[in-house]
């Protein structure tokens, strides 16, 4: 790794960082900058997870005044998370990427759709101490399709946060700040298993990773904090614009 490659590395794990604790999609910057630098594909996507996995528990601690506090939300979610990443993580080890990549523009297109018209009630189902009615069809709906999300997580990761908050919509958390919050827990959890398992694996570039790991964290923290201070409706056309972005860059990378 030269001192170029080191600077290109750190710069695009600081912005996956901040974009990871605001909307997800880290991994558009981190994964194609490990490309850039030689890494081979698989390999460069088992480092990126490893690097941006702190910028993600950064984030977590950031957002933990918002954090919805209902087990009954939390629980089904965190389980099915981790064995989705396990899974997931399990399928990139034997798998080619290349026919699963080419379904990702129309998973970020119909949640991106999803996310941006689909009605959210969140009025008078929470009670004061932040805790919610969950309705039992919403949670196990959210929790089958999170399952989906964690094992398409662990194989690659690109745009989970976007997948992630347009269903997490469905369940009465509050405000879209609350909803960042939870689904950057559960995308921690998801990264998590998929590290132990990349490491056990022994497919991951450390003088890279190392160098992106202080990237995402710094980018990670800061992130969140800029987050929680934006006007909620501005963060929703943010996280919008992503979730068309990254399916517009996905149809011309591979059609």
């Amino acid at each position: 790794m030269t001192l170029s490659d080191g600077i290109l590395l750190f710069f695009a794990a600081l912005a996956a960082g901040v974009q990871n604790s605001i909307a997800g999609g880290g991994t558009f910057f981190s994964f194609p900058a490990l490309i850039f630098s030689g890494v081979p594909p698989i390999q460069a996507n088992a480092t990126s997870t490893i690097a941006l996995w702190p910028g993600l528990l950064a984030s977590t601690g950031a957002y933990r005044k918002k954090m919805p506090r209902n087990a009954r939300i939390l629980a089904p979610l965190c389980v099915v998370s981790a064995l989705g990443g396990y899974l997931g993580a399990r399928l990139l080890l034997h798998t080619p990427q290349r026919t699963f990549m080419r379904l990702i523009p129309f998973l970020f297109l119909g949640a991106t759709l999803l996310f941006a018209f689909g009605k959210r009630k969140t009025g008078d189902s929470i009670h004061p101490d932040g805790t919610a009615r969950v309705p039992w069809k919403a949670m196990a709906g959210v929790t089958v399709i999170q399952f989906v999300i964690a094992v398409y997580g662990g194989f690659f990761g690109g745009g989970i946060g976007i997948l992630m908050l347009a269903f997490l919509t469905f369940l009465p958390l509050g405000d879209i700040h609350s909803t960042n919050a939870l689904k950057t827990v559960l995308a921690a959890m998801i990264n998590l298993v998929a590290v132990i398992t990349f490491i056990v694996a022994r497919i991951v570039y450390w003088p890279q990773a190392v160098v992106m790991l202080v990237g995402a964290a710094i980018g990670g923290y800061g992130g969140a904090h800029i987050a929680q201070k934006l006007n909620p409706a501005h963060v929703r056309t943010f996280i919008v614009c992503v979730g068309l972005a990254m399916s517009i860059y996905f149809l011309w990378r591979y059609f």
